[in-house]
């Protein structure tokens, strides 16, 4: 009989309903992935590991990008929420800020949620978080150790990640004995007039634009200004001389994310944030 019948779902191309057979399970095998912008390199990393690691589990993957705007992220988690997904990863501290009042907070109490690089006071979000302080940290403790002195930093976004690589260049600076006030820039501010022998930024593709800079100036990278990015992207390598960067492991956040959501979807238990070392990988920038 069996036999008979899957003759006739092969000849009549039969696909099963994923919706019929969530109504079983009580489950969609389906979560989504919010990111701000998916063209920029680190959030590329970050979802691409979570989609195919899901892929490979059985899931299926919603992934969303909400440009960082506060009505589409919104606009975004009411969607999802009707989907009934089974849980929700946010990829950016900046969801940290966003994701904030009751509207937003009710449609996240529906579903564990869990963030990477980012933090919610909720009782069913969880985070996978990286050190930025610690990175931007011993980046400044490198540069101290090669003879830099004049150090600056370029800070390129406003989120709780770019707040606390600032920190880290600040805290960096204050162990090393060095003076800091003034020594911290946003992009688009110019170091007309400042010939610093060390600049730390806080992406690689800041970094990139720094030494190209640099260059067209007339200014030898690493002789006389060395230059650190933040990412260990893909950017890093293209770059001449290549980069240093702090690697600040996308790839094993994103997998640590799956870990954690798949284990509360499947589970239903509480578990533990968890919170990685970033890593200095020195090249012939510095």
């Amino acid at each position: 009989t069996r036999a008979k019948v899957e003759k006739v779902l092969k000849r009549c191309n039969y696909a099963p309903s994923a919706i019929a057979q969530g109504m079983v399970s009580k489950s969609l095998h389906t979560v989504a992935v919010l990111t701000v912008d998916i063209r920029d390199s680190h959030y590329a990393r970050t979802a691409y590991t979570i989609e195919r690691e899901f892929g490979r589990r059985g899931y299926e993957v919603i992934l969303c990008n909400t440009g960082g705007d506060r009505a589409e992220t919104l606009r975004t988690l009411q969607a999802v929420a009707q989907k009934q997904v089974d849980g929700l990863i946010l990829v950016g501290s900046i969801f940290n800020t966003i994701c904030q009042g009751a509207e937003m907070e009710n449609l996240l109490r529906k579903m564990p949620v869990v963030l990477a690089n980012g933090t919610l006071a909720l009782p069913d979000a969880y985070s996978v978080m990286v050190d930025d302080c610690r990175g931007v940290e011993m980046a400044v403790e490198h540069l101290v150790k090669t003879g830099r002195r004049n150090l600056y930093y370029i800070k390129d976004k406003s989120t709780d990640s770019a707040a606390a690589k600032a920190k880290g260049f600040l805290s960096g600076m204050t162990a090393a004995g060095l003076d800091a006030d003034g020594h911290v820039l946003e992009t688009g501010e110019t170091l007309e007039g400042i010939r610093p022998d060390g600049i730390l930024c806080g992406e690689d593709l800041t970094a990139a634009g720094v030494l190209k800079a640099l260059l067209r100036a007339g200014i030898r990278v690493p002789e006389e200004t060395a230059v650190v990015g933040y990412d260990n992207s893909t950017y890093a390598r293209l770059c001449e001389p290549e980069l240093t960067s702090v690697d600040n492991k996308p790839e094993q956040v994103a997998l640590l994310c799956v870990q954690l959501l798949q284990s509360r979807i499947e589970h239903g238990e509480d578990y533990s944030s968890v919170t990685l070392q970033p890593e200095l990988v020195q090249r012939q920038s510095s």
